[in-house]
């Protein structure tokens, strides 16, 4: 069978196992989708903006499903009291009460569907829904250009930096390189990759010379790693490059960085001399992203 259709049976033998074609999920009175918004609100409350980002929901979608738990006295959505421009949503008491039943059901569920498996199966279920796990959500990844100084983008860079200092020997200063003017939209170009509306990767495009873009601060989440992310956000940024005027492009990194030299590596990248006085880069290296234009 084909991968979409191992997936396509995939996806019908577990909703049909899950109950997530019921009209009452786990017997509680409600669909799986008002079921699950339950869930992600959680015990500390969510945006509205964070639900829908999470859900992948719009807006008329997640109003009529707030709604509905309104209605049923589950949640109240009010005003943030820090950004009237923002609506947070709140469990009520018998909100939280229901969100406890759909967690002992589900651990309920789960461990019914596993009980006849071995412990060796077990183990082997769990590696295999892992991986698929992360394969999936990897390859739903959204891709987009923000300004480098939007809060997903500093959120981003703060995960950079800080796994930086964690690695680096004599760990990491960011000194001056908070800096996002040379990476900002009319100069260069910044992307954030986001799943359930959090970051999960970034890099960033700027000019170095006429002709040359040089991608920095490029970061993959640990948890996300081993599932081409990595290989994905490096060609969308040579495609920025690209689309910015720049036909080659250059990076540098830590020698301790050794996944990001492979990945550099297989990418076709060749190292070249320092071109640059950063001092906490060890290799650098360029490609050429673009074929020579003909001289006119």
């Amino acid at each position: 069978m084909t991968t979409t259709e191992v997936l396509r049976r995939f996806n019908r033998t577990y909703t049909q196992r899950i109950g997530a074609l019921d009209e009452s999920f786990l017997g509680l009175g409600l669909p799986l989708g008002s079921a699950r918004l339950v869930f992600e609100v959680g015990e500390d409350g969510a945006t509205v903006r964070d639900l829908r980002a999470r859900l992948g929901r719009d807006s008329g979608q997640l109003a009529r499903q707030l709604r509905r738990l309104e209605d049923d006295g589950l949640v109240l959505v009010a005003p943030d009291v820090e950004d009237r421009r923002r609506r947070t949503v709140r469990l009520t008491a018998k909100g939280r009460a229901f969100r406890r039943r759909l967690d002992d059901r589900s651990e309920q569920l789960a461990e019914r569907l596993v009980a006849p498996l071995t412990a060796r199966q077990r183990e082997r279920l769990a590696e295999a829904l892992a991986t698929a796990d992360l394969l999936v959500r990897a390859a739903t990844v959204e891709i987009r250009s923000v300004h480098p100084g939007a809060p997903t983008a500093q959120q981003a860079v703060r995960s950079y930096f800080d796994e930086l200092d964690a690695r680096f020997p004599g760990g990491f200063d960011p000194g001056d390189h908070h800096d996002v003017d040379h990476m900002a939209p009319g100069a260069g170009a910044f992307v954030v990759a986001t799943s359930d509306g959090e970051p999960v990767a970034c890099g960033g495009v700027q000019a170095i010379g006429p002709g040359v873009g040089e991608i920095k601060r490029m970061w993959v989440h640990p948890g996300w790693r081993g599932a081409g992310l990595g290989s994905r956000l490096l060609r969308h940024l040579e495609e920025v490059a690209v689309e910015l005027g720049h036909p080659t492009v250059r990076l540098d990194t830590n020698g301790t960085l050794v996944e990001a030299i492979a990945m550099y590596e297989r990418a076709g990248y060749r190292a070249i001399e320092r071109y640059n006085d950063n001092p906490y880069a060890q290799a650098f290296f360029e490609k050429r992203v673009a074929p020579v234009s003909p001289r006119g």
